[in-house]
């Protein structure tokens, strides 16, 4: 198949997933393009993958505007990709922009630009285009448009499923389709830390409010009133400077790293004895089954399609959003309890690798794209919703 890909061009989540998905489709014989606003970093080169950057800065020289209009260059440059790529299926990555960007494309290519017809849309919802975006009155109705509109909608876990479902009032089911683990998550290269050493703890995260960096720091510095310890941040984002801060203040930084964005986090999150996430809002916890997948043992807070993907008390702890002491308490546990990492890190490798295997995954996705290629065309023959919502 010719499958368009449409992500943010991000460490987060939904860019990491939509790469990772673009190179197994194209291992697979797949044809895939990539569009976004720059290469993601997780998109390597690779044969069958090509990357088509959207620029709409150009319209800043008239001085009208103090932005690019880049939901519009996005739908411009996707209608382009789509008929001279000859797309069979675009899938977009999040609901706005590329959803709505992906359907003003389609309808686009319905009105005959590019001289191609049309292709279905498959729309996967990450997370915050739910519970942030599609939160805010000024972007809900938008983005409840474009779920409805898309030919299938999927979600990482059965949380955000429902949660989409209910506050955009979906008719028709959300398609289920976890994320998988990538193919760099390989084994662990040393022993676990006994609980006479020094135990490394491992954070990674965006550094945005939704992460709650400031929990994972004040439990960090609980956990080393009781055991020895060292922390790893690994990311980068609006948060960083005050966690850095805290540390200071708390006068813990001497145990604790800054790495910033990695586009390779497999080799630092190895060497963790623990990792450690304090997230008020995870949709499914990447990062967590990377981790998994490693034999590194989670602690977590108990939010969104997190228990979905650690199983308490078999490789992980999950504690209350927000509850810094259990947290703490969680991560002194483990760290003092070598054996009870062991065996949560066997579990977590045959659970992660089993439950998430990339191949199976990925095949799922070539059945729904293949159940949409029907449905698709005959969609895009109908008026636009949105067009007459505007024209209104």
């Amino acid at each position: 198949m010719r499958i368009g890909i449409c992500c943010l061009p991000s460490f987060g989540g939904s860019g990491v997933v939509a790469s990772e998905l673009a190179l197994a489709l194209a291992e697979g014989g797949d044809v895939v393009h990539v569009v976004s606003s720059d290469r993601p970093p997780r998109l390597g080169e690779r044969a069958n993958v090509h990357f088509h950057r959207v620029d709409g800065s150009e319209i800043q020289e008239y001085g009208l505007f103090d932005r690019p209009l880049q939901t519009l260059a996005l739908a411009n440059r996707l209608a382009e990709v789509a008929a001279s790529a000859r797309l069979d299926v675009l899938h977009a990555h999040y609901a706005a922009p590329h959803a709505v960007a992906a359907l003003l494309a389609r309808r686009l290519l319905a009105e005959g630009v590019g001289d191609r017809p049309p292709c279905p849309i498959v729309t996967t919802v990450h997370g915050t285009d739910v519970t942030l975006v599609g939160a805010r009155p000024s972007y809900r109705d938008i983005v409840g448009w474009a779920l409805r509109s898309s030919d299938r909608v999927t979600a990482p876990s059965e949380a955000l499923a429902r949660e989409a479902t209910e506050r955009f009032s979906l008719d028709e089911p959300v398609d289920v389709i976890p994320n998988f683990v990538p193919p760099a998550a390989a084994g662990r290269r040393r022993e676990p830390a006994s609980a006479a050493e020094s135990g490394l703890v491992v954070h990674v995260s965006n550094f945005r409010p939704v992460k709650r960096a400031a929990d994972v720091i004040a439990a960090f510095a609980l956990v080393l009133r009781e055991i020895p310890a060292r922390l790893c941040m690994v990311g980068d984002g609006p948060e960083r400077a005050g966690a850095e801060r805290r540390c200071r203040e708390l006068g813990i930084g001497d145990h604790v790293t800054f790495l910033g964005n990695q586009t390779h986090v497999e080799p630092i999150l190895e060497q963790g004895d623990l990792f450690l996430s304090a997230s008020e809002s995870e949709s499914f916890g990447l990062a967590s089954l990377e981790a998994l997948a490693l034999g590194v043992p989670v602690v977590a807070t108990r939010t969104g399609g997190v228990p979905e993907v650690v199983c308490e008390n078999r490789n992980g702890l999950l504690c209350p959003v927000g509850d810094v002491e259990a947290l703490a308490a969680s991560c002194v546990a483990l760290l003092r309890d070598p054996a009870r990492r062991q065996a949560f890190a066997v579990h977590g490798r045959k659970w992660a690798r089993s439950r998430f295997d990339r191949r199976r995954i990925v095949a799922r996705y070539r059945e729904l794209y293949r159940a949409t290629l029907t449905i698709g065309r005959a969609a895009a023959s109908e008026d636009s919703p949105l067009l007459e919502k505007v024209e209104a």
